[in-house]
């Protein structure tokens, strides 16, 4: 059965996913992981033969405001907030490790899971209303994977991620693009996403591969900490329960540190 959340289509050597959930600011559902890391997979083995990658959202609201909230519910123990973390490392690590360039179009929001696709593709091009973050501190309670957090640093340096995480803000367009969030802020992210595709499509793609496996294997030297019992201490507390229903039910969580 298709998944009409996400939609994948190929223009000659380029592909365009797009989160299909404009009503929900395309939060992401477990699906919609799940089509993203076999996607990526079918690149892999070149079962998909692509030269590069662009990912959107639909309509003009949402990149992707995170993952769905719902399917928080489902987490009930440590081993369901390990293999929940385990798996966005898994797909964050297909998208990251393509050998072909890969390009975010964002408009609006681009918080949580949605910020975390992002950072895992080589170039972002904005429009003027993205909002990018983890607002966690103040709606949640949980937190990022050591893989996660690598990867924000590595964008943004060490003190403003620090920053962002501690004061649950969002980054507007000015700031993103005088700290290289973004490449470039576009009137049309998607348009000018496929005009950096068509350009990059005809470079050399073993330099591009090497080049991109390279920075990656960089990256992931910072990710090689121990950060399980952080995630079981934030997923299996009564914050994370009450940042779920205080989101589900738009009130303000009360949170008690336990």
């Amino acid at each position: 059965m298709p998944n009409t959340d996400f939609h994948f289509q190929q223009t000659h050597h380029t592909g365009v996913i797009t989160f299909n959930r404009p009503q929900q600011r395309n939060a992401l559902t477990y699906g919609m992981y799940e089509a993203l890391a076999e996607l990526c997979g079918r690149i892999h083995d070149n079962s998909l033969p692509l030269k590069s990658l662009i990912i959107t959202g639909a309509g003009d609201k949402a990149f992707a405001a995170g993952t769905d909230i719902s399917q928080f519910r489902k987490l009930d123990s440590a081993d369901d907030a390990l293999e929940y973390e385990r798996t966005m490392d898994r797909v964050m690590g297909a998208l990251e490790s393509l050998p072909i360039p890969t390009v975010a179009a964002i408009r609006g929001a681009c918080t949580g899971g949605g910020a975390a696709i992002a950072a895992c593709c080589d170039l972002r091009v904005a429009s003027d209303d993205i909002r990018y973050g983890f607002p966690i501190a103040r709606t949640l309670g949980n937190c990022l994977s050591s893989d996660n957090l690598s990867r924000q640093v590595e964008l943004l340096g060490a003190a403003r991620t620090r920053e962002l995480l501690l004061t649950a803000r969002l980054i507007e367009h000015e700031e993103a693009l005088s700290i290289g969030l973004v490449n470039e802020i576009s009137a049309d992210p998607l348009a000018r996403a496929h005009e950096l595709c068509e350009r990059m499509n005809e470079h050399a793609p073993l330099t591009l591969a090497a080049s991109k496996e390279g920075l990656r294997r960089l990256r992931e030297q910072a990710a090689s900490v121990e950060s399980d019992d952080l995630i079981v201490a934030c997923y299996t507390s009564d914050d994370f329960r009450e940042g779920i229903e205080a989101f589900l039910g738009k009130r303000k969580p009360v949170w008690t540190g336990r």
